[in-house]
């Protein structure tokens, strides 16, 4: 018998749905990324303050789905119609002039001793948390213009390097062999792609009636590709983070040309109502407070990482964007692309249990992407304010014009 805690799994889901009522009660003074609030809740509920719940193999299943359906969403909103070109261009220059920048700094601070691992370090600054920046966009209505456009593409880079960073570079395993996987698992996703792709444009007007319906047929596929795709990750030794943001990908690729309201919108039901709150919440429950606080070097290097995160992911969309976006716009790039949490947790996760990497340096870099998740967004929400409405991308707005919503240019 699998031992369930009850109790526990109660306390994680009401502190999300606390969480979100915070967030929905201080949202028209304060806009406050609801995963914040989250891992705070979480470390306020978690074993090391108020020690209301605790995070066993049960727990930690659930929070790895949530992880996925994250990185799911985050393959999802790449729309590679509208990134490709000169977008998805910039954002691989800006990742790897990221990569070196992050590595550069890392190998200064593993030379002064304050890191143990170059690699590790460096890895972990150079990442963006583009699936826990969606929602934000989203709500700040960015997903349509020619700045979201480009923060689309560099987020996409800033958490797919990395993956495969994690799937290669990073794992304790044969380097070929790593690889050779690697080309397995993607020969197996295109084909999956392929006949996604087929299936959905003969099968969508059965999938869509059944939307309304308590089948919910389309929505119950999304989860087995989703789970499906992470479960075989997982079981060929990749990152299960790779299997969501595949599975994103391809289910985008298979609604193409299709209406997908209704569709998003149960889907974002069932991630960010229920999977994604669990996997934040327990983040912070297992966030190492004391690692943190114990020591004067990691509350040090607390402030010393938030900077370097905004240098290695900030720098290259001041630089490589001169003739694309606006200084402010570009300033605004530069911290949205250097708010990261999810990949930072998995490397420094990876780091400590490959004795790569001091606790006292996890939790820093740790609580440095959880203060990135907060301060960034807000900057650059507050760089961006009344400029949106102004700045609808070129394919959107060629969309909206074919469909009658907007009137052609003159």
């Amino acid at each position: 018998m699998i031992h369930i805690d009850s109790d526990s799994f109660l306390i994680i889901v009401a502190t999300g749905a606390l969480a979100a009522l915070i967030v929905a009660l201080i949202a028209p003074r304060v806009a406050i990324p609801v995963v914040v609030v989250e891992l705070l809740l979480g470390i306020l509920v978690g074993p090391q303050v108020a020690d209301l719940a605790g995070v066993d193999d049960f727990i930690q299943f659930f929070a790895n789905l949530g992880l996925g359906m994250l990185f799911f969403f985050a393959g999802y909103e790449i729309d590679f119609a509208r990134i490709r070109g000169r977008p998805l261009r910039l954002a691989a220059y800006g990742w790897l002039l990221s990569l070196v920048l992050a590595y550069g700094i890392g190998g200064l601070l593993a030379a002064a001793g304050i890191v143990l691992s170059y690699l590790y370090t460096g890895s972990a600054m150079a990442t963006t948390a583009i699936g826990t920046l969606i929602p934000i966009l989203r709500d700040g209505g960015e997903l349509r213009t020619r700045f979201g456009t480009n923060l689309l593409a560099a987020g996409a880079m800033g958490e797919f390097g990395p993956i495969l960073l994690i799937t290669i570079v990073l794992s304790t395993g044969n380097k070929l062999s790593s690889a050779a996987i690697l080309l397995l698992f993607i020969v197996i996703a295109v084909v999956g792609a392929l006949v996604a792709v087929r299936a959905g444009g003969l099968g969508f007007p059965l999938l869509e009636r059944t939307l309304e319906s308590s089948g919910q047929l389309a929505i119950r596929l999304a989860m087995v590709l989703v789970f499906g795709l992470v479960a075989l990750a997982s079981q060929l030794g990749l990152d299960l983070l790779l299997g969501g943001f595949v599975a994103g990908i391809i289910t985008r690729l298979a609604l193409q040309g299709h209406e997908v309201e209704r569709f998003e919108s149960k889907l974002t039901a069932v991630g960010y109502g229920f999977f994604i709150p669990f996997f934040f919440v327990v983040s912070g429950m297992n966030f190492n407070l004391d690692a943190l606080t114990s020591s004067t070097s990691g509350m040090l290097k607390l402030p010393l990482f938030l900077a370097m995160f905004l240098i290695v992911r900030g720098v290259p969309a001041l630089v490589l964007y001169r003739n694309v976006l606006e200084g402010r716009d570009r300033a605004a790039l530069a911290f949205f692309s250097a708010t990261e949490l999810p990949l930072v947790v998995a490397i420094t996760t990876l780091a400590v249990e490959d004795g790569k990497m001091r606790s006292s340096t996890s939790a820093a870099l740790v609580g440095a992407a959880i203060l990135s998740t907060l301060i960034y967004p807000l900057v650059g929400l507050r760089l961006r304010r009344g400029r949106a409405e102004h700045d609808i991308d070129d394919a959107v707005e060629a969309e909206l014009v074919a469909e009658g919503l907007e009137p052609a240019p003159a």
